[in-house]
C-alpha cells in the first residue's frame, strides 16, 4: 500500500509539473497565437516582471520605441500585452471601440469613475455627450466666457508677472516659466471649469502654487503602483506596509480634498447654475455642463441610466471626480508643453523675431499698448490659423509630449486582427505618442527638433497628411483628449501674449533635456530659468 501510495504522489507531481510546464511555457512561447509575434525580450511570453520592471525603472517610452525600430510595428511584451506603432493597428484599436482595462481604475477619483476613467464605451458616450459642446473649436472660438477669463489672466496676471521679473534684481537669476507656465494653465483650466471668481490665482499665489507642484510630483511618480501591482499595492496598505509611500497618498488626498472645495463652493448654485455667473468672466462653463448633463440624464432615465450606480447615486462626488480630472490633467499638460516651447525658442533669436512678426499682423494683436494695458483680444479663426505659431507648438508636442506614454485598450472577447496577427481577446494593446512621433517614415531625424517639417510651404500634401496621421499628442478616436481644442487655444493665446512682447533668454536649463520617461514628461528638474527682455 506504502508503494502504491508514493508511486500515486510521484504521478500526481509529475502530473502537475508537466500541466504547469505546459501552461506557462510551452503554450506561451510555442503554441499561442501570440507565439508569432515578435518579443520585446526573451521573457516576455512567459512572465510581465520584464516590462513591469521596465517601467518602474522609468524606461518604458525609449526601450518600446528601440523595440519597434528593430521588431517592427507590433511586439509582444509580456504573456498577455503587445505595443504597437502602424497607422493599421492604431484605427483598429482606438477607433474600433475597444474598451479599457482596469489600468484606469486608478483614475477613479474618490472612488468614483470620471469620463476618462471609463471603461466601457458606451457609458463613455453618455458622460462625453454632457461635455463635448463646450470644448468644442466652435464654442471655444464664439463664447464670451473664454474670451473674458483668457483676456483676464493675460493682461491682469500673466504679462504683470514677467514684467516683474524685469526688475535689475531680479533680472540675473530669470523667472522658473515651468512654475509661472503651470501657474497660468491651472488659472485657465479652473477659470473655464468654475469662473475666474470661484477658480484658482495661482500667478498670483507662488507659494501655494509651488507647494500644489509638490503634491503633483509626489502623487504622479507612485501612481505606477495602483496601475501596475492594484491588488498587492491594495494588500500591502492595509498590513501597513505600503508599496506606495504614504506621502504619496498623502498628496492624493491633498489634492482630492483640494478640488471638493473648490466644487462645495458651487454647491450653492445647483438649483440655479445661471445665478453662478453675473459677469462672462466668472461663468463656470464646464460646472453647468457637467451638472446639467447629470441632471438631464437623471430625468430622463432615472434608474435605467448606466450611470445610475456609479454617478447619480453619488452626484456630488462624480461632479467632483470628473472636474478633478479635467483640472489637473488641463493644467500640467499645457504646462509641460509651454515649458519646452519656450526653452526651443529661447535657443534662437531669429525664430523669436519671424514669430513676433507674425503675430503682430494680427488685428488687433497681443501687444502691449502705451498706457502698458492689453487692451484687444485677437480674433480666435486668425490666431489659430498662424502658420508659424502652429508649426512651433506642433512640433514641440510631437518631440517633447507631455504623456508619451502608453495609452492602454482590452481587446473583445472574439479577438481581432492587428497587422498579419491574430490577437484572442483580454489582451493588453496600447500605443505611445513617444513611439508614434519617432517613426522615420514620417519624421525624418525625428530626435531633431525641426518646427519647417510642419510648414505649409515646405511639404507636400501628402507628407503632411501622414505626419498628421503619426501625431498623436491629444489620442485618437472617440476617446481622444475631450479638451484638444482648448489646450491649443490657451496655449496658442499664451505664446502670442508673450513673444508679441518680449524675447526670452536662457538663464539655467538644467536638466530640461532629461526627459522624464513615463506616462507624463516632466524635466527632470521640474525647472527651467529663463530671462525675458521687451521686445523693440
Amino acid at each position: 500500500m506504502a508503494v502504491i501510495s508514493t508511486a500515486s504522489g510521484y504521478y500526481a507531481i509529475v502530473g502537475l509539473l508537466t500541466f504547469l510546464t505546459y501552461r506557462y511555457i510551452f503554450y506561451p512561447v510555442f503554441l499561442s497565437s501570440l507565439a508569432r509575434i515578435p518579443n520585446a525580450h526573451w521573457s516576455a511570453p512567459l512572465s510581465s516582471l520584464w516590462i513591469l520592471n521596465t517601467r518602474f525603472s522609468r524606461r518604458e517610452n525609449r526601450t518600446l520605441a528601440e523595440a519597434h525600430r528593430l521588431l517592427g510595428p507590433i511586439v509582444r511584451v509580456g504573456p498577455d500585452e503587445l505595443s504597437i506603432s502602424d497607422l493599421g493597428s492604431l484605427r483598429t484599436v482606438y477607433q474600433g471601440g475597444f474598451e479599457k482595462p482596469a489600468w484606469y481604475s486608478v483614475f477613479d477619483n474618490y472612488g468614483v469613475p470620471c469620463m476618462f476613467s471609463t471603461r466601457q464605451a458606451t457609458e463613455h458616450s453618455i458622460r462625453k455627450r454632457f461635455i463635448s459642446h463646450v470644448y468644442s473649436k466652435s464654442f471655444i472660438h464664439s463664447s464670451p466666457a473664454t474670451t473674458a477669463q483668457a483676456h483676464a489672466i493675460l493682461s491682469e496676471r500673466l504679462l504683470p508677472s514677467i514684467e516683474e521679473s524685469l526688475a535689475e534684481s531680479q533680472r540675473p537669476h530669470g523667472i522658473d516659466v515651468y512654475s509661472v507656465f503651470m501657474g497660468a494653465t491651472m488659472d485657465f483650466i479652473t477659470g473655464f471649469v468654475y469662473g475666474l471668481k470661484y477658480g484658482t490665482d495661482f500667478l498670483a499665489d507662488k507659494a501655494y502654487r509651488e507647494h500644489m507642484l509638490e503634491m503633483y510630483k509626489a502623487r504622479g511618480e507612485y501612481a505606477i503602483y495602483d496601475q501596475e501591482l492594484p491588488r498587492l499595492t491594495k494588500f500591502c496598505r492595509r498590513l501597513g506596509i505600503p508599496l506606495c509611500p504614504w506621502s504619496a497618498d498623502s498628496a492624493n488626498r491633498e489634492l482630492c480634498d483640494w478640488i471638493k472645495r473648490l466644487c462645495d463652493n458651487m454647491m450653492p448654485f445647483i438649483a440655479n447654475p445661471e445665478a453662478a455667473a453675473t459677469n462672462p468672466r466668472d461663468e463656470p462653463v464646464v460646472w453647468k455642463a457637467v451638472v446639467g448633463g447629470l441632471r438631464k440624464e437623471e430625468a430622463a432615465n432615472g434608474k435605467e441610466s448606466l450611470l445610475y450606480s456609479t454617478a447619480l447615486t453619488n452626484f456630488e462626488l462624480s461632479v467632483a471626480s470628473e472636474l478633478l480630472d479635467h483640472v489637473l490633467a488641463g493644467q500640467e499638460t499645457a504646462g509641460l508643453a509651454l515649458t519646452y516651447l519656450s526653452w526651443r525658442l529661447s535657443q534662437s533669436l531669429d525664430l523669436q523675431v519671424n514669430l513676433r512678426a507674425e503675430l503682430l499682423s494680427l488685428s488687433p494683436n497681443l501687444r502691449v499698448g502705451p498706457d502698458g494695458r492689453l487692451n484687444n483680444m485677437p480674433d480666435p479663426k486668425q490666431l489659430d490659423s498662424l502658420p508659424l505659431l502652429h508649426a512651433v507648438l506642433t512640433e514641440t508636442l510631437r518631440l517633447h509630449a507631455p504623456i508619451p506614454g502608453p495609452q492602454p485598450r482590452e481587446t473583445p472577447a472574439s479577438g481581432c486582427h492587428l497587422g498579419d496577427y491574430f490577437v484572442p481577446g483580454g489582451v493588453r494593446v496600447a500605443a505611445l505618442a513617444h513611439t508614434l512621433h519617432r517613426e522615420e517614415i514620417a519624421f525624418p531625424d525625428p530626435e531633431t527638433w525641426d518646427h519647417t517639417r510642419w510648414l505649409p510651404t515646405v511639404s507636400t500634401e501628402e507628407e503632411r497628411k501622414l505626419r498628421n496621421r503619426y501625431f498623436w499628442a491629444f489620442g485618437s478616436g472617440g476617446r481622444m483628449c475631450v479638451g484638444s481644442n482648448f489646450a491649443w487655444h490657451e496655449m496658442k493665446l499664451i505664446v502670442a501674449a508673450i513673444y508679441s512682447n518680449y524675447t526670452s533668454h536662457i538663464v539655467d536649463d538644467t536638466g530640461v533635456k532629461n526627459q522624464a520617461d513615463g506616462y507624463t514628461n516632466q524635466p527632470d528638474k521640474e525647472r527651467l530659468y529663463i530671462r525675458f527682455e521687451r521686445a523693440r
